[in-house]
């Protein structure tokens, strides 16, 4: 199905050079003369590269067809990532550079889902909020703001600003778009 880059939505997945990609974000721009432009920020799916493209409004394209599985995290082994899909049993793989930033939200027995493009496992998605243990902290500083926050370090090795409040040992819960806590579990 052919799809205009003015129907870009965020989240949509089309082919750009014989590879599917992304769109993170989009901006329409309409110059004074000429046609509309978008400006978009798109993420190859096989390689992990982000860039910025600027398409005329009017460029078609096809959607890419990917198809998602659930599976669960089992272990990695230095670079290699290994998960099981619950229903056959088979083992999938992913190097590091194929999970990228989803690394640190990925915990033992979690459950993920698999991205595959033509029958190729491309990459690994996460859910919007993780639950994640704080593994190390600095000491709240006493009679300081409410509002001031310090360092902290997930079991995933994800740092992040907390709340004073916050101690080793306590589960929170973290945004995956951006790493930035959104609460208390």
């Amino acid at each position: 199905m052919a799809i205009s880059a003015g129907d870009f939505r965020t989240g949509l997945t089309v082919i750009v050079d014989n590879d599917p990609w992304v769109v993170l974000d989009f901006q329409h721009v309409k110059p004074g003369k000429g046609a509309a432009i978008l400006k978009t920020k798109m993420r190859n799916l096989k390689t992990g590269s982000v860039q910025e493209k600027n398409f005329n409004a009017s460029t078609k394209f096809e959607q890419a067809n990917i198809s998602k599985k659930s599976a669960q995290y089992s272990y990695n082994d230095g670079n290699a990532y290994y998960f099981m899909d619950m229903e056959t049993y088979e083992t999938y793989e992913l190097d590091e550079e194929q999970i990228g930033f989803n690394k640190y939200f990925i915990v033992e027995g979690g459950e993920v889902s698999l991205m595959f493009f033509e029958g190729q496992l491309l990459s690994v998605s996460v859910p919007e909020k993780v639950e994640l243990t704080v593994t190390e902290t600095d000491a709240a500083i006493k009679g300081a703001p409410s509002n001031q926050t310090k360092d902290a370090t997930t079991e995933t090795g994800l740092t992040l600003r907390v709340p004073q409040f916050i101690e080793p040992g306590e589960k929170i819960v973290v945004f995956t778009t951006d790493g930035k806590y959104a609460g208390r579990a």
